[in-house]
């Protein structure tokens, strides 16, 4: 039996996970939207609108050359840190829950953070690759992306989005480690930012909160701890089979965010242990794919954007299932492709895209992967 492509397995197992967010927006929405706008369609029809363009992006990204790519990373890369200092502004940004990361767009919001994931890997993927053996260098090689890393990283912190940092923060140092970066410089920012990670969770209140939550969240069951119980209980009530599709019961009021940020808990619960561990198969098998993408382009770029890119949505998507499963704290973290949400979806899509591109453009079975293994 032939073996599936790397671009068809992919684009199969990316468009699953789109028709399992469609029906579980629906599904966690449609009781909310209908007490909150009087349409049980309101949320569902947004999502397909974002679907559909994120879809148009993901097409129209495979099918450019990933190659011609760097010639548009400067005036991507200066609009996006543009955005993120917009959006700080109360002019520009909009600001929920005391967090300002939307930019208003008329009836819709962007938000900048999930643009300078992608544009922030285009970039590394570009830098590293160019600079090879220089990277060991720490002033010419390792300095340079380390302080757009930082700017970026701050920007983020400044909305204050601390989580999304993070994820920025560690999909980038994969790919410094795996380009070849010396490990003494990696150390060394290492570091650097545990201890100022450590200050931005102990010596701010909510999220210390949240930590303590995360360790028992029985200690305040109405407060902190609130989210994580809930979460809980919709996935213990769904059991193997789950309840059945609509069936939920956590989504009429108790579960805060059952069609954002919790939406695993009320796949799990109307689900059950089975549909929740299909898609965590299929996020595996996403990986897979990534992975296989990133072994066999043709070359180094390709190698580490495809790695960027595997590595950013897998982690955000084990991160999302970590929070709902209490195995994480608590953190604003969309699930990619199902969760709702039009900027997480659209750039994680155009993201899908350049895999596609570069899978599409590959070869050899090996790739540059074993040609470039001294530095990936």
């Amino acid at each position: 039996m032939k073996k599936i492509s790397s671009h068809l397995g992919l684009f199969l197992i990316t468009l699953a996970l789109i028709s399992i967010g469609i029906i579980m927006v629906y599904s966690a929405s449609a009781i909310l939207s209908l007490d909150k706008y009087n349409d049980s369609y309101f949320f569902l029809k947004r999502q397909l609108a974002w679907v559909f363009l994120g879809l148009v992006g993901m097409l129209f990204a495979a099918r450019v050359n990933y190659r011609a790519l760097p010639k548009l990373l400067k005036p991507a890369l200066f609009f996006t840190l543009l955005l993120l200092i917009l959006v700080l502004f109360p002019q520009f940004g909009k600001e929920v829950a005391g967090a300002r990361r939307w930019l208003r767009m008329g009836d819709f919001t962007l938000q900048p953070s999930e643009l300078a994931k992608l544009i922030l890997i285009l970039y590394m993927a570009d830098t590293l690759s160019r600079k090879k053996e220089k990277i060991k260098n720490f002033t010419y090689g390792f300095l340079p992306p380390l302080i757009i890393l930082g700017t970026i990283f701050i920007l983020i912190l400044l909305q204050p989005d601390l989580g999304t940092a993070l994820i920025i923060l560690v999909v980038i140092l994969g790919m410094l480690f795996v380009s070849g970066v010396r490990l003494k410089h990696l150390f060394f920012l290492f570091l650097i930012t545990l201890p100022s990670i450590w200050l931005l969770i102990n010596k701010v209140g909510y999220r210390k909160r949240r930590i303590l939550a995360f360790l028992d969240p029985w200690s305040d069951p109405l407060g902190d701890g609130y989210q994580i119980i809930q979460s809980l209980i919709a996935l213990g009530s769904g059991g193997i089979l789950g309840r059945g599709l609509g069936e939920g019961t956590q989504k009429l009021f108790y579960l805060p965010a059952p069609h954002t940020d919790f939406i695993f808990a009320i796949l799990g619960e109307e689900l059950g242990f089975l549909g929740g561990m299909a898609v965590i198969i299929l996020f595996g098998a996403f990986i897979y794919f990534g992975a296989r993408i990133a072994r066999r382009a043709p070359d180094l770029f390709g190698s580490l954007l495809a790695l960027g890119i595997t590595t950013w949505i897998g982690l955000q998507a084990m991160i999302n299932i970590g929070v709902a499963t209490g195995t994480l704290p608590t953190k604003g973290i969309p699930l990619p492709f199902i969760s709702f949400g039009g900027s997480s979806l659209i750039f994680s899509l155009i993201g899908v895209g350049f895999l596609l591109s570069i899978s599409l453009r590959s070869h050899a079975p090996s790739g540059a992967w074993h040609s470039h293994q001294g530095q990936i």
